[in-house]
């Protein structure tokens, strides 16, 4: 009985707490935010590339996640043709999810792993020649992929720099061809 009585009151006698009540002043004027970005030292805003970290987690992050989806399409592809003609439908989903999930992890290990080394590589000849320039990115694409198949030989190692030097080179004139041709 009490209890219905004390909400009784409360109901009727209180209003919720505004803060901005008394202030006739729109909300534009108390905060004056920065629209650009803000730099704690002077020699970060000069710089025009992104730092070794977000590097590594950029190459990384993107290397695992396109790897993943890559992986996990043949899997998808490997458990439909896995699948027999007297599986339940139950079981056919299960061998889909099962040769997705495992697919496309091991690629997504290995693509994030090479993603990795590049991001490393590319930050490390950028620190020593102090040049961000097209030479950096081939040359972090050919050690990447030199490293990445060292352990099967020096023959397997040599054509995976090669690749992995090819690749990027494409890659990095791709880029410039779109930044000049494709208005954005």
């Amino acid at each position: 009985m009490e209890n219905q009585r004390i909400s009784q009151n409360d109901n009727g006698n209180r209003r919720l707490y505004n803060p901005y009540q008394d202030l006739q002043v729109p909300i534009q004027n108390l905060y004056q935010l920065p629209t650009s970005p803000e730099f704690l030292f002077q020699e970060e805003a000069v710089a025009q590339r992104r730092s070794w970290g977000e590097n590594l987690t950029y190459y990384t992050g993107i290397g695992y996640l396109s790897g993943s989806v890559a992986g996990a399409s043949k899997g998808l592809v490997a458990g439909v043709k896995a699948s027999e003609p007297g599986d339940t439908v139950k079981l056919r989903i299960n061998r889909i999810l099962n040769a997705s999930g495992h697919t496309g992890r091991k690629f997504g290990n290995r693509a994030g792993v090479i993603g990795l080394m590049y991001a490393g590589l590319e930050s490390g000849i950028v620190a020593v020649r102090d040049t961000d320039d097209v030479v950096n990115s081939v040359v972090a694409g050919l050690g990447t992929g030199v490293l990445y198949r060292a352990a099967a030989g020096v023959r397997s190692a040599a054509v995976a720099g090669a690749i992995g030097g090819v690749v990027v080179g494409a890659a990095v004139t791709a880029k410039q061809v779109l930044k000049r041709y494709v208005p954005i």
